[in-house]
C-alpha cells in the first residue's frame, strides 16, 4: 500500500466524473420511470455498479504504482485469456458472444482488455525507452494491441474492437512515425470512395489520376518507382475494400454504413435508431421538454436508450442546453486530464495516462457521432453515462489509475 494525500490528486477532474456519473443515473433513471421492474433492473442495477466501481478503484488507489508495473503482463495474459474462454463459454447478446454470466450479473471481459491493454503497451514501450521509431518494437507492439483486438473481433464485436484503434494515436503521440497515420488516413478515404461510388467508377478514377502523374513524371524526367507502388497499393486497397465490405462485413453492418453515407434510406429497419434519436433531439427544442417528460424517451421509441442512445434523452429532455453541457464536460475533462499527462516526466506514467484520455476520447466522439446519426450504430457506450457495470467498470479503472499517476507528481494546472 502506499501513502496517499487527498490534496495530490486531480479533485477537479473527480468532480467532473462524479459529476457525469451522477447525470447518468438521472437519465437511467428517466429512462426507466414509468416500468417499476425496469427501475430494478437498469437504475438500482447501475447504482450498485457505480458503488462497486468506486469500492474497486479506491483499492487500487491505495496499491503502490510499482505493482501495477511489476505484474502488467501477468494482468495482460490473465485477461487475454478469458477473452478466449468467453468465445467458449459465454453468454450470447445481440448476436455477441462477449459476456460472462454471474448470479444475474453479466461480465464483458473486453471492456477489462481496455485499461489492462493500456497497462501492457505502457509498461513494454518504458521497458524499451519508448524507442517506437526500431521495427522490431513497433511489431511487438502492434501485436500487444492487435491480440486481443482479434479476440474481440470473433465474438463478433467490431464496436469494442475499434476502440483499440486508440492505441495507435498513443502510439502517434509518443514517436510512432506518421507513415502508419497517413496509411490509415488514405486507406479509410479510399474505403469510403469505394463503397459511395463502387469499385468500378473508382479504379477508373484512380487509373486517371496516376496517367496524368505520370505522363507529368515522364515530361520532367522525375524517377517513377514510388509512383509505380503507390497506384499498385492503390488498386489493391480498392479491390480489398470491396472484398471485405461485400464479403467479410455482415449484412447489418453493411447497411447500417449505407445508411449513415446516404446510400440508403431505412427509417423503420437499420436507420429506426438513428431517425427516432435525431426526432428526440428535434423535440427537445433549446431546453428540453423536462425531467421524466420526454415523448420519445417515455414511449420507448428508440432502442438501447438507456445504454448507447442515452445521449438522445440527454437531448429530449434537457435540450441543446444540456446537451452542451454533457459535451463541455467531457471536452474540459479531457482537455485537463492532456494538459496534466504531458507534464509527466515518466514514460510508463505517461504512457498510460494518454491510454485512459484516448479511450475516453474515442468513446465519447463514436458514441455522441452515432447518436446523431454521422456514425454508423456499433454498440459504444458514453463514458460514465450509460447503463453498463462493465463499462463502469472500465472508465473507472482508466481513471483512477489516471489518479494515481498525477498524484505522484506536483505539477499544477
Amino acid at each position: 500500500m502506499s501513502n496517499i494525500k487527498a490534496k495530490n490528486f486531480d479533485l477537479i477532474s473527480l468532480i467532473l466524473v462524479i459529476s457525469l456519473i451522477f447525470i447518468g443515473l438521472i437519465n437511467i433513471y428517466s429512462v426507466s420511470y414509468s416500468d417499476s421492474s425496469s427501475i430494478e433492473n437498469f437504475f438500482s442495477k447501475q447504482l450498485i455498479f457505480v458503488i462497486f466501481s468506486f469500492s474497486i478503484c479506491l483499492i487500487l488507489i491505495l496499491l503502490d504504482i510499482n505493482f501495477y508495473f511489476k505484474y502488467a503482463s501477468i494482468i495482460y495474459i490473465i485477461i487475454l485469456f478469458s477473452l478466449i474462454l468467453v468465445l467458449i463459454f459465454g453468454k450470447e447478446i445481440n448476436g455477441a458472444k462477449s459476456w460472462f454470466n454471474f448470479i444475474g450479473f453479466s461480465l464483458q471481459p473486453s471492456e477489462i482488455m481496455k485499461p489492462v491493454t493500456a497497462l501492457a503497451i505502457a509498461k513494454y514501450l518504458s521497458n524499451v525507452h519508448s524507442d517506437i521509431k526500431n521495427l522490431k518494437i513497433q511489431f511487438y507492439s502492434f501485436i500487444i494491441i492487435l491480440a486481443p483486438t482479434s479476440l474481440i473481433l470473433l465474438q463478433p464485436d467490431p464496436g469494442t474492437a475499434l476502440i483499440f484503434l486508440s492505441f495507435y494515436l498513443v502510439l502517434h503521440i509518443v514517436g510512432l512515425p506518421s507513415l502508419y497515420l497517413n496509411i490509415f488516413i488514405f486507406l479509410s478515404v479510399l474505403f469510403i470512395s469505394t463503397i459511395i461510388i463502387g469499385m468500378n467508377i473508382m479504379l477508373i478514377i484512380i487509373g486517371c489520376i496516376f496517367s496524368i502523374l505520370f505522363m507529368y513524371m515522364i515530361y520532367k524526367k522525375i524517377k517513377k518507382n514510388k509512383l509505380v507502388y503507390l497506384s499498385i497499393f492503390s488498386v489493391a486497397s480498392v479491390l480489398i475494400s470491396t472484398l471485405i465490405f461485400e464479403n467479410i462485413f455482415e449484412q447489418r453492418h453493411r447497411d447500417r454504413i449505407n445508411v449513415v453515407l446516404g446510400i440508403e434510406k431505412d427509417l423503420s429497419g437499420i436507420g429506426y435508431n438513428s431517425n427516432q434519436s435525431k426526432l428526440a433531439f428535434n423535440s427537445g427544442g433549446f431546453f428540453g421538454q423536462g425531467f421524466l417528460k420526454g415523448t420519445q424517451t417515455k414511449g420507448d421509441f428508440i432502442p438501447e436508450q438507456h445504454s448507447d442512445y442515452i445521449f438522445a434523452t440527454i437531448g429530449e429532455e434537457w435540450g441543446f442546453f444540456g446537451s452542451l453541457i454533457v459535451i463541455s464536460l467531457f471536452v474540459i475533462l479531457l482537455l485537463r486530464m492532456s494538459e496534466r499527462t504531458a507534464k509527466q516526466t515518466n514514460l510508463f506514467h505517461k504512457i498510460f495516462s494518454y491510454s485512459a484520455i484516448a479511450i475516453i476520447f474515442f468513446h465519447f466522439t463514436i458514441n455522441i457521432s452515432m447518436v446523431i446519426g454521422i456514425f454508423p450504430t456499433v454498440g459504444i457506450p458514453l463514458p460514465f453515462i450509460s447503463y453498463g457495470g462493465s463499462s463502469m467498470l472500465s472508465f473507472m479503472i482508466l481513471f483512477a489509475g489516471y489518479l494515481k499517476i498525477d498524484s505522484q507528481k506536483k505539477s499544477k494546472w
